[in-house]
């Protein structure tokens, strides 16, 4: 789709030369191991002499090597997964902080079958997942972690509507109701009545679900989703860290899940000498500002005070895939293709990532496009 909108040359990686990710263990910050994906370690000496787990767990690990496939599981909860095959030290201090940072979720609650599917396939084939993992990853290094644009994603968005605009008609405004119609739907948005033969519900699933009715209405709104809130400061003189940042595991958080420094990252994100911390909390109370900064002087030794600081709010804005969610979308698209002309995509359904919500909008697209 970048390449489509003409931005490939705006793209840029991260640094992953100075990739490193803190895990914080009984009051200090311990480098996540050379290896690591996700919770499965792939190398032996970086996890044995990691201080991140105890020898307990680490031999639990190595012993997973051997283990081999058993029959056919539920879907059961990442944490009841991991704790399965590594321990309990593996959820509270891999796979907890991961997905609180990555998901804003709770392992207890995420589905291993929708939220981890690679891992769950890896276990029904080889029963080790260490074993799975080494048996089925790529020879060769796919390339940067993590990629962006130049000018940040809005600038993405902003290409979208460009390469739009005179194409179709573009409305921004709230919609108030949706009627079905022999033709279509009628959607009333601004005070004003639109006739539509083809509708896409493209926002949070709570929010469809408010626009439409009965049982499909009812399991839109039972998908459950988490708030969180962004604060970003800025500091002169150089992180106090080195690496992309840390996490704060649920038994040693106060306020603050993850921060990332940014200009360490990512190229263009801040000027040389200076940091940008981008803090991730918890919830949708209102941060306290001075309380995210001396937090921040305890975790990771930020020096003086910052310069600016901005907050960034997302209520109800991640969807929560939990356990037996792949029972209730196959239950929505079945009901939704009952309903000729409507289309549902967004990050409720099958993966939070932006790729996987452009990928089901194009789904929706090819649909209404037709053969």
């Amino acid at each position: 789709m970048i390449r489509e909108l003409g931005l490939e040359s705006e793209v840029i990686a991260s640094n992953d030369y100075q990739r490193k990710t803190y895990i914080r263990r009984h009051g200090r910050m311990v480098p996540m191991p050379d290896g690591l994906m996700m919770v499965v370690p792939t190398k032996i000496m970086p996890m044995a002499l990691s201080g991140l787990l105890g020898w307990g767990a680490k031999i639990r690990m190595g012993v997973e090597f051997f283990r081999r496939p058993g029959p056919p599981r539920p879907d059961r909860s990442i944490a009841e997964f991991i704790r399965d095959h590594y321990g309990q030290e593996a959820v509270d201090y891999l796979a907890e902080p991961l997905l609180s940072g990555v998901y804003g979720g709770d392992p207890r609650d995420l589905s291993v079958d929708s939220v981890l599917p690679r891992f769950a396939e890896l276990e029904k084939r080889y029963g080790s997942l260490t074993r799975g993992v080494l048996a089925t990853r790529p020879k060769q290094s796919a390339g940067p972690l993590f990629r962006t644009l130049k000018g940040g994603l809005g600038q993405w968005v902003d290409a979208i509507v460009g390469a739009i605009r005179g194409k179709c008609e573009l409305r921004q405004m709230g919609v108030d109701a949706i009627e079905r119609t022999s033709a279509g739907f009628r959607i009333k948005a601004g005070g004003d009545w639109l006739e539509a033969v083809h509708m896409v519900l493209a926002c949070e699933a709570h929010n469809a679900a408010k626009l439409l009715d009965g049982r499909l209405a009812e399991l839109l709104g039972g998908i459950a989703y988490s708030s969180s809130v962004v604060v970003a400061l800025g500091y002169g003189g150089p992180p106090p860290m080195p690496g992309f940042g840390f996490l704060i595991p649920r038994k040693e958080r106060r306020r603050i899940v993850a921060c990332t420094w940014v200009g360490t990252k990512f190229p263009y994100r801040a000027p040389e000498g200076t940091t940008l911390a981008r803090c991730f909390l918890s919830g949708e109370d209102e941060p306290d500002i001075g309380a995210v900064h001396r937090e921040l002087q305890d975790l990771a030794g930020v020096r003086g005070e910052p310069r600016f600081h901005r907050i960034f709010r997302w209520p109800r804005a991640m969807a929560q895939y939990g356990v037996g969610h792949a029972q209730r979308i196959a239950e929505i698209q079945e009901l939704a293709a009952e309903v000729p002309g409507l289309h549902l995509a967004g990050n409720a359904y099958s993966g939070i990532g932006i790729p996987d919500c452009v990928r089901t909008g194009k789904q929706a697209a090819e649909k209404i496009l037709g053969p």
